[in-house]
């Protein structure tokens, strides 16, 4: 039995995966509320009742279902029965919400940065048991990039989600000349700072950089923030950022469009 766990406000996207497992598997092996529960029924009973004949639990993670109380109990009895290994779960990203950390040890199919029909194909091979599931091009980052506009000023705010980085080194990438925009550092006075024309990416492109280095750490709750202003008329053409993980190696960072918490 596949169990598909997922918050009712991401069904528009759930929906798909649910009917392309019951055209596959048929719909007696796929436990999805809409079929599987009739007016009337006890949804704690009919959710024990899916959960103890799971053998896959698909669990939807979002901000919406990160949220619900409903779902979290479904996900937290399908931990209870992984640890003994009596089902499997499958994490499904369906935002730029953050995976809990008891389920970063799991790989997980990343439908927000690959795509509908890539995430179907790989959740039908899981359940196939084809050995074709590879993870998706997001690793876990500890840092995430939330950008807005105030103004005609693009602001910039580096956090550390669950602990330190002792290296606040950043690279802020833009399709601007030099003389286009000015950077500034807002969470201090001090920051080492030099732009590179022309620098290659990992995938083969050329951009302009503009290095933001302090010497002291990024620390939950205290984000490196770093504004980008331009003169009247002048498009700021930003492209994302960079972290030093280690001496000389730069590591791209998740960017969100928004303010954190928003």
């Amino acid at each position: 039995m596949i169990f598909v766990s997922h918050n009712h406000k991401d069904k528009a996207v759930v929906g798909q995966v649910a009917l392309r497992l019951r055209d596959t598997f048929g719909q007696d092996k796929v436990f999805y509320d809409s079929w599987s529960m009739q007016p009337g029924d006890g949804i704690i009973d009919k959710m024990n009742e899916g959960l103890e004949s799971c053998e896959l639990f698909l669990f939807f993670v979002s901000k919406n279902s990160l949220q619900s109380n409903m779902v979290k109990l479904e996900w937290q009895n399908a931990l209870m029965k992984a640890t003994q290994g009596q089902t499997k779960i499958i994490p499904v990203k369906l935002d730029d919400c953050l995976m809990p950390p008891i389920l970063m040890q799991s790989i997980y199919i990343d439908l927000f940065g690959q795509g509908l029909e890539v995430a179907l194909r790989q959740i039908v091979d899981v359940v196939s048991g084809n050995n074709t599931f590879a993870p998706g091009p997001q690793q876990f980052s500890n840092l995430r990039a939330y950008t807005h506009m105030e103004g005609g000023t693009r602001i910039v705010e580096c956090h550390a989600e669950h602990y330190m980085e002792a290296i606040s080194h950043y690279l802020f990438l833009v399709e601007n000349a030099e003389n286009e925009v000015q950077f500034q550092y807002r969470s201090g006075s001090m920051c080492n700072t030099g732009f590179n024309n022309n620098i290659k990416l990992n995938n083969g492109v050329n951009i302009n950089a503009q290095l933001m280095a302090v010497d002291k750490g990024t620390v939950p709750g205290f984000p490196f923030i770093v504004e980008m202003a331009a003169d009247e008329g002048v498009e700021i053409k930003f492209r994302g950022v960079m972290h030093e993980k280690k001496q000389g190696y730069w590591e791209p960072i998740p960017v969100i469009d928004g303010k954190k918490g928003t």
